[in-house]
Order: C-alpha cells, then sequence, then structure tokens
C-alpha cells in the first residue's frame, strides 16, 4: 500500500497543471445553485473520456461515475460540490468570472478540479486497485430548493449511496483559507454544526405616529424580542454548549409615521448537539409567550433544519488520519476544533460513514487569505495537487478490503 501511496502522490504532483487549467475553466463559467448545466456537462464529459460509467440527471444536474478496481474490496464515494454563490468578483485575474453576479467564491471549483483529477489517476491505476469507486457531483450545496431541502439531501433520496453495490464510506473536503495552501484540518467526530433557519413573525396593531398608545408597535416588541433572546442565550444556558443565533433579516412597516403592523425576521440557529437545539427551541417558546403577554403582540415562531450535525465516523477517521500522515508527513496534518458553520455533507455522513476535512489554500507566507463568500476570494493553486493527492490517497487505500 506505502508504494501504492507514493505513486499517488507523485502522480498527482505531475497533474498540477491539468488541474489548473480544469479550475480556472471552472471558475470562469461559474452557474448557481440548481442552474448548472455546463458545469454537469463538462464534469460528464470528462468522466466518460476516461471510460467510466456515468450518469447525469440526478436530483437536478448531479453526476455520478462509477470506477471498479481490478480487486474485490469496498465500496468507497467522493464527493464534490458544483454550484457558485450569487457574488460580483472582484479579483482581476485572466480566469476570473465571465458571468456577472456569479462566482466561485467558496471553492468548489477547487472541489470539482480535485474530484475530476482523483477520477483521472485512479482510472490509470484502476489494475492496482481494490474496491470499486463512486464519484458523485453534486448540485444546490449553496442554496437549498424551493422544498427546503439541499443537493445532498436530494442526492441521497434519489439512491445514490444504495445503488449496488453500495457505499461503504464516503469522503469530501472542502478549502480553507485560513489554512497555508496544503496543510489538513480534520476533526474525528463532530466537524460542523447543524443549523436551523428561524423566522419571528411579530404581529402588533397599526396606529398613527402620533399617538402609539392607540397601537402595538412590534417594531418596538422586535428590539425586545432581540435583547431577551441574547439574555437568553448568555444566562439561562450552559455556556460550555456552543449555540449562535443570529438574525440576518428584518421587514416592518411601510411609512415613517406610521405604527407598522407586522414586523418579520429571519435567522439562523447554530448548534453541535441535538440536545442543544431542543433545549433552546424551548427555551425560545416560553420567553416569546412571556414578552406576547407582555406587550399585547402575537408572536409566532417557525423553526426547521435545514442542515443535521455534521459528524465524521471515528473509526474511518483513524484510518484516514493514518493514510493522511503517510501521504503528506505529520507536519502538514493537524486535528481542528468544530465549526459553527454547516455543510450538506452531513446528509450523506448520517447514511454512511463519512470523512470530512479542510485543505488549506492560503498563499504561503501570506497573512491570511480572504474569506469564503468574498469577492475577492482567491485560493492559492498551489494546493491543488495536495488536495488531489489526499482525495486520490485516500480512496485508494479506504477501499482495501478490511479496511
Amino acid at each position: 500500500m506505502n508504494e501504492l501511496l507514493a505513486t499517488i502522490k507523485a502522480q498527482a504532483q505531475e497533474m498540477a497543471e491539468e488541474l489548473t487549467a480544469l479550475r480556472r475553466d471552472f471558475h470562469q463559467h461559474p452557474e448557481l445553485s440548481h442552474q448548472e448545466e455546463r458545469t454537469a456537462r463538462v464534469v460528464a464529459e470528462y468522466l466518460r473520456n476516461l471510460g467510466m460509467a456515468v450518469r447525469t440527471g440526478i436530483a437536478g444536474h448531479g453526476v455520478v461515475a462509477d470506477l471498479k478496481g481490478a480487486r474485490p474490496g469496498r465500496t468507497v464515494a467522493y464527493r464534490a460540490d458544483m454550484d457558485a454563490l450569487p457574488i460580483t468578483e472582484k479579483v482581476q485575474v485572466p480566469w476570473r468570472s465571465r458571468v456577472d453576479g456569479a462566482m466561485h467564491a467558496c471553492g468548489h471549483d477547487f472541489h470539482l478540479s480535485i474530484a475530476l483529477g482523483a477520477a483521472n489517476l485512479l482510472s490509470r491505476l484502476r489494475d492496482h486497485l481494490a474496491g470499486h469507486f463512486r464519484f458523485i457531483f453534486q448540485p444546490a450545496e449553496e442554496s437549498p430548493a424551493t422544498d427546503g431541502f439541499s443537493g445532498a439531501h436530494a442526492m441521497v433520496e434519489a439512491g445514490v449511496l444504495q445503488d449496488e453495490p453500495p457505499v461503504s464510506a464516503i469522503i469530501a473536503l472542502h478549502v480553507a483559507p485560513n489554512l497555508e495552501a496544503g496543510q489538513i484540518r480534520y476533526g474525528s467526530e463532530v466537524v460542523m454544526a447543524g443549523a436551523d433557519r428561524v423566522t419571528l413573525s411579530i404581529a402588533g396593531k397599526s396606529a398613527h405616529g402620533a399617538t402609539p398608545h392607540r397601537g402595538v408597535d412590534p417594531i418596538l416588541v422586535s428590539a425586545l424580542v432581540l435583547n431577551h433572546i441574547q439574555a437568553l442565550l448568555t444566562q439561562q444556558f450552559d455556556a460550555r454548549s456552543p449555540k449562535v443565533l443570529t438574525f440576518g433579516k428584518i421587514e416592518g412597516g411601510n411609512r415613517f409615521n406610521i405604527l407598522a403592523d407586522k414586523v418579520t425576521l429571519e435567522g439562523s440557529l447554530r448548534y453541535l448537539q441535538d440536545a442543544t437545539r431542543t433545549e433552546l427551541l424551548n427555551g425560545l417558546r416560553r420567553l416569546l409567550a412571556g414578552l406576547s403577554q407582555a406587550t399585547g403582540a402575537q408572536i409566532h415562531l417557525e423553526a426547521g433544519p435545514t442542515y443535521p450535525i455534521l459528524k465524521n465516523d471515528p473509526h474511518l477517521s483513524r484510518q484516514a488520519v493514518q493514510v493522511l500522515e503517510t501521504l503528506l508527513t505529520s507536519q502538514r496534518l493537524k486535528p481542528l476544533r468544530p465549526a459553527m458553520g454547516s455543510e450538506d455533507f452531513s446528509f450523506f455522513a448520517a447514511k454512511v460513514p463519512g470523512f470530512y476535512f479542510f485543505l488549506g489554500v492560503r498563499p504561503t507566507g501570506g497573512r491570511g487569505g480572504q474569506a469564503l463568500h468574498s469577492p475577492e476570494f482567491n485560493p492559492d493553486e498551489a494546493a491543488l495537487p495536495w488536495g488531489l493527492t489526499a482525495a486520490a490517497g485516500l480512496l485508494a487505500a479506504l477501499s482495501e478490503p478490511g479496511e
């Protein structure tokens, strides 16, 4: 196995130019969630040219390709997300986005290129491989569909993990602009938070601004609600149990001198334990009931999960870390604490053992890359061969029988 991993590492470095070309092509032609037509077409054509069995049109524009090794073994899947963000790029490079108002500002162009590179590299080494490999190219990670479900949820429902042969384990990576290019970070259990979309509807009673005593001001009530929520979070729940509740949108009123009749707030709840979610929502309902009685406003809470907690399988993680140490040395590899962001890879990892890790893309010696979802996000392409080394090496090792 060590000899095979050494071959994968060497060939991955040799593919740097091809990986860069793929990444730049995807970067110049970003497509938003549920619109990944060209991206899916390019992916499918590339995979067919490798001689792989390819299925398209899964859960929208999803693509699945299968590769069979020469010996019996486990079926291991690799997931790459394909969609871009509704952001106008500010980076002035020759390969900048050609699509107004769309940009690969979350690194999915990197994810795509690494996944295609892994399919290419392993297809050339298939006579030395055991098991079965399934490459899952997923649409709509950034934006759930109108039914509220993400691309990962839809692909799971479409059966991509259960199709013969059923998947035994699945892996994926995400770029990390806060890490130097080629560095790897991983978690052994909880990796990213679960998330709920929270909506508060506050119904008051409209009145003239000169006579507020004749109405119920939902804007004032919304201010009370936000202040009391912060007190709820900081003083009524154990501070050792991480949770975040923030509101990013508030709407209400239509004229400066008329009290609004309704205010709506939309926000996001993040948590690392399901029990924390339950406890917090119950506490929030009690709080809102009290405020409703005190103010005379009608306050309605809606909360629904968008992503489960992303948990790496402990046993698979131990195996994966051993492989990564062999491939990259322990100097490039460090554990991380759970993040409060969320990821829909959690839908895959909730069904089969999963391993999700982060690939540094900050320029070497740089002080810190631009944040994800920034119009100035500009990851270092030197990280691409390292991402390919990790992805292809993990697939080859984890597919071995008994692994």
